[in-house]
């Protein structure tokens, strides 16, 4: 199994409440639509119990740490108490630090930058870009990418070969994704994180497009850290969580140097001042944290724990299976997959259209069926040319196209769903796409600031 298996009951749960479901927007053709949020791997809509608990609190807001007053106590135990609630939701081990951060790539960053000098890190070519970056920010890491891997199998064996060869013998980290931003697909973490420990080396994981979807458990899995968005798990507040080993965190430089991350500070004879650093999560929390943030990360955790994995991954593998299935009746459309169509994935597929430019296509699903899903190469640049074929070359922002509407492009468009999506959404995406296939847009578009946007009359 490429991850943690959930439980043995696989009832199906219904839709989770989340806000905007019952959002109405404009179509050009005329009249309103609920807006079909189909683009949940960028961002997915909060849940309902979420806001209600962060709504509940807010009166309640105050200063976190060292406050004498009742709502900064308050505060302090719902923020200290999120980092418990999040330690428990990912299996953390006894002596795992939980460090709240403002997203998965501040969290990959402060991890490379509290990586030991010289270490050597080994990294797809598949990755994200919050997990393909943050290593080049410091000269003294020696960094391998390795090629995109076709089967979970050849992922184990390329990085088994890699670290085999490494020379020195040094502090070294594995980095590589739970599931694809691109294809939803499901990595080999365990055994990944095997080869890792077996070179002595150690392994993070960045579970942003995991944990919204499957159980992550770190001990079971034996990885070494987690990284992953309070965005992607409903609970879009500008928070994220690094979590796992102690050792490295509490010997790096804070992240930040300030309040909060500061034991002790004392003027020195020379005139400069001498600093005693937490050795504790707040060592890399300097500054006053996002309390809200990190109590809405806490209230999705327990959502999502209640709710049960088990249902809510069986609703997901028959939503995915409708959109896979009605896709397939499409000639003109082709799914992007490494591993191939029937590996294991949570619901994000990415897909190209013959004849169509991406940018076009998502324009008119919006405009003419208000379903929103997102264009373009997903910050995940490399592995998207892998699969598509195509020379590298500079797309411009994240999502621009590089064709007029008609063109070949050599982007892709993404569909993306989770526990709050009803099976309607997904019809109607199913249905769309056949249509605009069968039958063309209904609208003229026109490329504006690098976007295929609806032009001011009809086809």
């Amino acid at each position: 199994m490429p991850v943690s298996a959930v439980a043995a009951d696989r009832s199906v749960c219904a839709p989770l409440p989340v806000l905007g479901r019952d959002v109405l927007v404009p179509l050009v053709t005329g009249g309103e639509v609920d807006y079909a949020a189909l683009d949940y791997a960028a961002s997915a809509p909060a849940l309902q119990r979420v806001w209600d608990d962060v709504a509940a609190y807010a009166p309640y807001y105050g200063s976190v740490h060292r406050g004498a007053g009742y709502l900064s106590q308050l505060s302090t135990d719902l923020f200290e108490n999120a980092r418990g609630t999040v330690a428990d939701f990912l299996g953390c081990r006894a002596d795992d630090q939980v460090v709240f951060t403002r997203s998965t790539t501040d969290s990959l960053n402060l991890l490379a930058a509290a990586l030991p000098r010289g270490t050597r890190v080994f990294v797809f070519e598949t990755e994200h870009h919050a997990s393909l970056l943050p290593w080049e920010h410091r000269a003294d890491l020696a960094v391998t990418y390795l090629n995109a891997p076709r089967t979970p199998r050849q992922a184990v064996d390329t990085l088994d070969k890699a670290l085999a060869a490494r020379e020195p013998y040094g502090p070294a980290l594995v980095c590589v994704t739970g599931a694809s931003n691109v294809t939803g697909e499901l990595w080999p973490v365990r055994e990944l994180a095997a080869a890792a420990h077996a070179h002595g080396a150690r392994l993070v994981l960045d579970a942003a497009q995991l944990a919204p979807h499957h159980p992550v458990d770190i001990a079971d899995l034996d990885v070494d850290w987690v990284a992953f968005s309070g965005h992607k798990l409903y609970a879009p507040f500008g928070a994220g969580v690094l979590a796992g080993r102690a050792d490295w965190l509490q010997q790096a430089e804070p992240y930040l140097a300030g309040g909060g991350a500061s034991r002790k500070v004392a003027r020195r004879t020379d005139g400069g001042v001498d600093v005693e650093w937490h050795t504790t999560a707040a060592r890399h929390e300097a500054g006053s944290p996002n309390v809200i943030g990190a109590y809405a990360i806490a209230s999705a955790c327990r959502a999502l724990t209640e709710a049960g994995f088990a249902g809510l991954v069986a609703r997901e593998q028959e939503l995915i299976a409708a959109v896979r299935a009605g896709l397939a009746e499409v000639p003109e459309v082709r799914v992007l997959s490494l591993f191939g169509e029937d590996a294991p994935r949570v619901g994000v597929l990415s897909f190209v259209v013959e004849g169509w430019n991406s940018s076009h296509f998502a324009a008119a699903l919006s405009a003419e069926y208000g379903i929103g899903v997102r264009d373009g190469l997903f910050c995940a640049h490399p592995l998207v040319r892998t699969l598509l074929g195509g020379a590298p070359q500079d797309p411009g922002e994240c999502g621009a196209p590089e064709a007029a509407p008609g063109e070949r492009s050599l982007n892709a468009i993404r569909v993306s769903f989770g526990a709050g999506t009803p099976d309607e959404h997904v019809a109607r995406f199913v249905r769309a796409v056949k249509e605009l296939v069968t039958n063309g847009a209904r609208w003229n578009y026109r490329t504006e600031e690098g976007r295929c946007v609806p032009a001011p009359s009809r086809a």
